[in-house]
């Protein structure tokens, strides 16, 4: 079988804490494990990554001062950088996000959202558009400005939505396609000093579901695709009563028939299993369990949504774990040491 064809996945890491850059991994999808590949670190700190919807380049932003983004060739064992790195216009991208043929990013150190068009050949042009937020928050360190911690379409495709650390808000914002303009279309506020870091929507697009960083909670929202506008309805803890260790949640995935919602927490180290309503607008902690490292920046399902994989930043390793059908409780079946893992992508 040729490499393009063999079921791959993507490990981003902190080159300047001894990560390798971009990891390819092969996945071998009866058992789930991980097979290292080949590695670049040919942009430093590629902390998020996303891959094209056809599988052949991958996308990654280096989490850094100067700002930049990078496409690579994924057609071989090793990831071959397709162009050089491009500037944001913004400092230290955390995340990104493929819209209307354009690559958008969240910088957390400038609070901003930049779009790069997509060039035929994958290739990345200039930055079309910088959209700078603004705001601040009651966090005397975390929120004296914007922290835009990360950007993603919504279900129907029509807007982009990023979660501001800093600015304890959800903005929209429309793109357009042609000149990869971005523009403000709404704000939602939530709660003073949450902290909000990154979102999941449920697979029927009404509901998303806001992790929020300084507190050990997810807010739920209502999504009305058809306005733009994000509605929060109540807040869900995602470690149990009476846990004294301090969590810092990282990410949030949701199942993909819509039982069940998963968050990694840094600090307590576990994985927070919720169960949702049918109507996806309730939830409920069930239980938490360990990571299996220590510090989980990321939490990714696997394409077929039976697995979990956490990258564990601190303990240097990908985990992953076997998803039981009925009470979506993940259990821990491997891992691979993967030094400063941020983040684990699938193609």
């Amino acid at each position: 079988m040729g490499a393009d064809r063999v079921a791959r996945g993507f490990i981003g890491s902190f080159t300047a804490a001894g990560g390798r850059g971009v990891t390819a991994v092969a996945v071998d999808e009866v058992t789930g494990a991980l097979t290292p590949l080949g590695s670049t670190d040919a942009l430093a700190n590629p902390s998020f990554l996303v891959p094209s919807v056809d599988g052949a380049v991958l996308y990654a932003v280096g989490e850094s001062a100067d700002g930049m983004a990078a496409a690579f060739d994924i057609r071989e064992d090793v990831p071959r950088l397709l162009g050089e790195p491009v500037p944001v216009g913004g400092a230290g991208p955390t995340h990104l996000a493929l819209v209307a043929g354009h690559l958008v990013t969240a910088n957390y150190g400038s609070g901003s959202v930049s779009a790069l068009p997509v060039r035929p050949d994958g290739s990345l042009g200039p930055a079309a558009s910088v959209l700078a937020h603004h705001g601040s928050g009651p966090h005397p360190d975390r929120q004296q400005g914007p922290h835009a911690h990360q950007v993603l379409a919504d279900p129907s495709g029509r807007w982009v939505v990023s979660v501001d650390l800093g600015t304890d808000s959800v903005r929209v914002c429309s793109l357009d396609s042609g000149t990869g303009t971005l523009r403000l279309h709404s704000e939602t506020a939530l709660r003073a000093g949450s902290g909000p870091r990154h979102l999941a929507f449920h697979p029927v697009g009404r509901h998303a579901y806001v992790l929020n960083e300084l507190v050990p909670t997810v807010a739920v929202c209502r999504w009305d695709a058809e306005r733009g506008i994000l509605e929060p309805l109540h807040e869900v803890p995602v470690v149990e009563d009476g846990v004294s260790t301090t969590t810092y949640p990282s990410e949030v995935v949701v199942a993909l028939d819509g039982r069940y919602a998963w968050a990694a927490n840094r600090g307590h180290d576990s994985i927070a299993v919720l169960a949702l309503d049918a109507t996806g607008e309730q939830a409920r902690l069930v239980t938490t369990v360990d990571c299996g490292g220590h510090w989980p920046r990321d939490l990714t399902l696997d394409p077929s949504g039976r697995r979990l994989y956490a990258a564990n930043e601190r303990s240097g390793d990908v985990t992953w774990f076997d998803i039981d059908p009925a009470t979506g409780i993940p259990a821990l079946t491997g891992s691979i040491e993967a030094p400063a893992a941020s983040c684990v992508v699938f193609r």
